[in-house]
């Protein structure tokens, strides 16, 4: 869990402009040398394990956060003699050998009377986090990755920065006029992906299995909208390794063996992609709940990996993921082609195919729109339901489309794939089935899961609006966009804050998911003040 001097030092200097093919090189070899970073898990073993699965904290995730105070070698030699004794007591053994972390915008609520929008302007304060010093070699870190620029985090039980979350949360940044700091992260992102090929969940050892949503192309974006649309060829070599990270495998795939990491290949050779993970083991964060939900399993090793896959989507977790519509034990989400996931990287080929073409390859420039096309035309062919009328997931496992209404199906209103006809008919369905008082509801399933109904969340409402605006479908964008920001303001005058999800059906508090409703909070943040200062 501990970086380098060396590591961190060449890794700044393969920001955007700073590359050396010779640091490339000596980093290289340093992250694929013994040095690669390993998470709490498996750094601390049995110890990890009892902590976790004795619930010595309520939430999983905190002795995965925490900072060790000594070496790892002391800490184990340590436990091995303490807990033969008779009066061992591990949280008193924890709370001697580990720092646990704090929460310090969990605290905060606004001044009496002061607006949503100051109240927002103020968190950022709050929730932003520096850039990390230099760490020596052996420096204790914990499972933070240092970043070398201030980062702006969620908030709540999350003190580090998320990758998805990231971009709706400087969609706000944006909105305060703070693009410096949209600079800093977008720089941020840059470094994770030179550092480590990708860029994970968050900047968390226990992360580096998996990334998330594919939003990096849209952070440059909006950065351009600052510095112009040739800070595209700035990062163009981040983004070719982020779409180079979600293609990795593709040259083995066969019809024999169709699926490789996050790669599918369809039936008529076209390659889609799914989410995943590199691990098949309990997630550190939610230890506990993996493991028990994993004890009556017939293959738990399957299991955590579809459950690190719905933890890379962002969606953790939603019956979109399950077998029989009702209960996480039958996640499989590797088994499905999302069709959000598909239209962020219609995208992401499309910003190459600006970005090479800026820098004068106009031949790359053609390949990646070529790649565009193709992919949009097997969202089209895979994911639309000429019979419903609305886009869905694809099981390329069973052939099938999946079921599940879900807000996933407005992402190619979003990316610009859908058709002027099929944007009318989302519209539609939207308006019918997932409009309620406070909001878009995010599928029409009612499972206890934070990502089903009655629960709303600010990036889908985001994604939504400006969907259906992209289409002309204006008034309803309207409509839901008055629903969300009253919710949001309504919560906000009774308790002083602004939270992590909000119950859109009977505007209570929002339920559901691993862990209470968090407060903060960065993405909803976010796209609030968007709302309300956009013209």
């Amino acid at each position: 869990m501990r970086i380098e001097l060396k590591c961190f030092l060449i890794s700044v200097l393969l920001l955007p402009g700073l590359a050396d093919s010779q640091a490339q090189r000596v980093l290289s070899k340093e992250t694929s040398s013994g040095s690669v970073l390993s998470g709490p898990d498996e750094e601390f073993g049995a110890l990890f394990r009892e902590v976790q699965l004795k619930a010595v904290f309520p939430d999983s995730k905190t002795f995965a956060d925490c900072t060790p105070r000594f070496p790892t070698a002391t800490i184990l030699a340590n436990y091995n003699q303490a807990s033969q004794q008779r009066d061992f007591d591990l949280k008193s053994f924890v709370l001697q050998h580990f720092v646990v972390p704090t929460r310090p915008a969990s605290g905060y609520i606004s001044k009496t009377g002061q607006s949503a929008q100051q109240h927002i302007t103020d968190l950022w304060t709050v929730l932003t986090r520096p850039a990390s010093p230099r760490p020596k070699a052996g420096t204790l870190t914990g499972s933070l990755i240092p970043l070398p620029k201030s980062y702006v985090v969620p908030g709540g039980r999350f003190g580090e920065i998320y990758y998805w979350d990231s971009y709706f949360t400087m969609l706000g940044l944006r909105a305060s006029g703070q693009n410096a700091q949209i600079r800093n992260m977008v720089d941020n992102f840059a470094y994770l992906i030179n550092t480590f090929g990708f860029i994970p969940n968050g900047n968390r050892t226990y992360f580096l299995g998996r990334s998330q949503p594919p939003f990096f192309s849209f952070m440059v974006s909006l950065l351009s909208e600052v510095q112009g649309r040739r800070v595209i060829v700035s990062y163009l070599p981040q983004l070719q390794k982020e779409y180079d990270f979600w293609m990795d495998g593709k040259a083995q795939l066969t019809d024999q063996a169709p699926a490789n990491r996050r790669v599918v290949r369809l039936a008529d050779g076209v390659y889609l992609n799914r989410y995943y993970d590199d691990r098949q083991t309990p997630r550190p964060e939610s230890y506990r709940e993996d493991v028990n939900l994993a004890r009556n399993a017939k293959d738990p090793q399957a299991l955590y990996r579809h459950i690190r896959a719905g933890a890379e989507s962002g969606w953790d977790f939603s019956t979109r993921w399950f077998r029989d519509g009702k209960r996480l034990r039958t996640i499989h989400t590797t088994d499905f082609i999302p069709v959000d996931l598909n239209s962020l990287l219609v995208n992401l080929e499309l910003l190459l195919a600006e970005g090479y073409s800026l820098k004068g390859n106009q031949t790359r420039a053609k390949e990646y729109r070529q790649l565009a096309q193709q992919r949009r035309d097997a969202i089209q062919r895979y994911c639309w339901s000429s019979r419903n009328q609305f886009f869905f997931d694809y099981d390329f496992v069973a052939r099938k489309q999946a079921t599940v209404y879900s807000l996933a199906g407005v992402y190619p209103l979003f990316a610009r794939i859908a058709t002027a006809s099929q944007a009318v008919s989302v519209a539609r369905r939207l308006e019918k089935s997932f409009l309620k008082p406070g909001g878009l509801t995010t599928t029409l399933v009612r499972s206890g899961e934070q990502w089903d109904a009655p629960n709303g969340w600010a990036p889908l409402q985001w994604i939504a609006i400006q969907g259906l605006r992209q289409y002309r479908q204006v008034p309803l964008a309207n409509r839901i966009k008055t629903s969300w920001v009253n919710e949001n303001l309504r919560v906000y005058k009774a308790s002083g804050k602004m939270v992590e999800k909000y119950d859109v059906i009977s505007t209570a508090m929002a339920k559901g998911g691993e862990y209470p409703t968090q407060d903060g909070f960065g993405w909803t943040n976010g796209v609030l003040l968007r709302l309300l200062t956009e013209k």
